[in-house]
């Protein structure tokens, strides 16, 4: 995209804690309704034109505040303090960060020998994009990053692995460790900058969509024919990379799952909820196909998470469903999937697997306490470990390698991205067949559980997952906040209550008027 100045009536985006908040009017744009044209946001609008409108932020703060004392009869109208209307941009930025985003899922090179030069090629196209984003992005909002929660943890968590390298034990080892990190954190920001509109966040996670359907389509193929590559009993991913390990590849899908079910109730139309609901399907089936007891668990508590959330009115319903609907899947499951679950409670069935995951948490753990502050570098546990193997946990990852105050940035960072989708769930529920983004922050929310507990069996902190789905989280909310926190949010619910009080006391009023009248009428007579 060719580089602009800034308009001298635009005010940049600022962090969420300083923003403007705004009044609304007549005359404001408002959240898409079922009657728009936009009415499928946040991933079915067919138009461009409301995820590139450009409006400035009021620069006076509201003082208005909802009253709800007995004596008022009236509710004025809360703001919450938002990010004003984005400014259209990026262009360039985003289409690098989507070509990005393909080669570390589909890594090409290894599936057509001809594109065996490009191995470096998800590098370059990175160099590229940041060349392109940062004279733009300053040209935009005259800074480098919106400077959310997120992101300062997500640095602080960058520099706690960069202090843990003047004591790691190989210092060489976590230094080539570190560097991947940082690019994970660059293109981490990087995304929740350019993914600006409608149409982006909608772009990036349909590719998250079709590489998982790739994923499960040839676990399936290749559980059912008996390619069962990896120690002669469990598949490998089709994809090498980040699905390679049928473990990882069990985390990516258990995280996409919940997010294909929430546009499943998005979706307009049969043909898009038989897409989603059948692609939620097929990834259920080839997690069971992975054997990844992770996988399963993690699977378990988020869709128990976004059916508890979604059907919070009848609760018991829920309950009875999830448990008939678990019972269900555990019969189909491959009889050695059963087997592993049950080599959990150490019957010895998978070969002593699960007794080396539980001695590695251990000395993890130890390890952790023995070099609190700053661990022992990253990538270097397998150094003090038990046969040279990883944590085979996140946490345990963070905290033997970084120390423990990386261990809570990584947690808060998890933490505090929920907390903003929570907060989406919780203003757009009354109105969610109208501000349907309702669902898809639901379906976030029960990822990130996902992942959260998938992630105490594998060693994945330094790499993509979380950091996706916290980008897809972080641009949500901030297209949520300039477009309709305030039609649909607290301001709706604040005009609803005001308007039952002015019901109630008119009706009040109307039966004091005939109370009064029968009394008068009874005296005259």
């Amino acid at each position: 995209m060719p580089y602009k100045p800034t308009a001298s009536d635009y005010e940049p985006v600022t962090p969420l804690r300083r923003a403007r908040g705004f009044e609304e009017d007549d005359t404001a744009a408002r959240w898409p309704t079922p009657d728009d044209a936009t009415s499928a946001w946040p991933l079915g609008a067919e138009s461009a034109r409301a995820g590139h409108e450009v409006v400035e932020s009021r620069a006076e703060e509201s003082a208005t505040e909802v009253r709800d004392d007995a004596g008022s009869s009236r509710g004025e109208m809360p703001t919450a303090p938002v990010w004003p209307r984005l400014k259209r941009g990026h262009a360039l930025g985003f289409a690098g960060l989507l070509l990005f985003t393909a080669f570390v899922y589909f890594r090409p090179y290894e599936l057509v020998a001809a594109l065996e030069p490009l191995t470096s090629g998800a590098y370059w196209i990175a160099v590229a994009t940041l060349a392109v984003f940062i004279p733009t992005q300053f040209s935009l909002e005259g800074t480098l990053t919106a400077r959310t929660r997120e992101v300062n943890l997500v640095l602080l968590l960058l520099l706690a692995g960069f202090l843990s390298m003047p004591l790691a034990i190989e210092p060489s080892e976590a230094w080539g460790a570190w560097l991947e990190f940082a690019k994970v954190v660059t293109m981490f920001v990087v995304m929740i900058n350019v993914v600006r509109t409608q149409a982006r966040l909608r772009a990036m996670i349909w590719l998250a969509l079709l590489v998982s359907v790739i994923l499960s389509v040839s676990a399936l193929n290749d559980y059912r024919m008996g390619r069962l590559n990896l120690g002669g009993n469990r598949i490998e991913g089709v994809l090498g990379g980040l699905f390679g390990n049928p473990n990882d590849m069990a985390l990516h899908l258990i995280t996409i799952i919940p997010i294909a079910l929430g546009l499943l109730f998005v979706a307009r139309g049969l043909l898009k909820k038989v897409l989603y609901g059948g692609a939620a399907l097929l990834m259920m089936a080839a997690t069971g196909a992975t054997l990844s007891r992770g996988g399963f668990l993690g699977l378990a508590c988020a869709t128990f998470l976004m059916a508890w959330k979604i059907g919070r009115r009848n609760r018991a319903m829920v309950v009875v469903m999830f448990v008939a609907a678990g019972a269900i899947f555990l019969l189909l499951l491959p009889p050695e999937f059963i087997l592993r679950l049950l080599s959990v409670v150490g019957d010895g069935s998978d070969g002593g697997s699960a007794a080396q995951r539980q001695g590695l948490l251990i000395r993890s753990v130890y390890v952790s306490i023995l070099h609190p502050l700053f661990g022992v570098g990253m990538n270097n546990f397998h150094i003090l470990s038990l046969r040279e193997q990883v944590s085979h946990n996140a946490y345990t990852q963070v905290s033997a390698e970084m120390g423990l105050p990386a261990l809570a940035f990584y947690v808060l960072f998890m933490l505090s991205t929920l907390k903003r989708l929570r907060r989406i769930e919780r203003e757009t529920y009354e109105t969610r067949d109208r501000a349907r983004v309702f669902y898809l922050a639901v379906g976030l929310q029960a990822s990130l559980i996902g992942y959260m507990v998938s992630s105490f069996f594998a060693s994945v902190a330094y790499l993509w997952y979380v950091y996706y789905l916290a980008g897809y989280a972080l641009c949500l909310h901030r297209l949520y906040e300039a477009k309709g926190a305030e039609v649909f949010g607290r301001a709706a619910r604040a005009r609803l209550r005001a308007a039952d009080e002015g019901d109630t006391d008119e009706e009040g009023g109307a039966a004091r008027t005939s109370a009064g009248v029968a009394v008068a009428g009874t005296a005259g007579r």
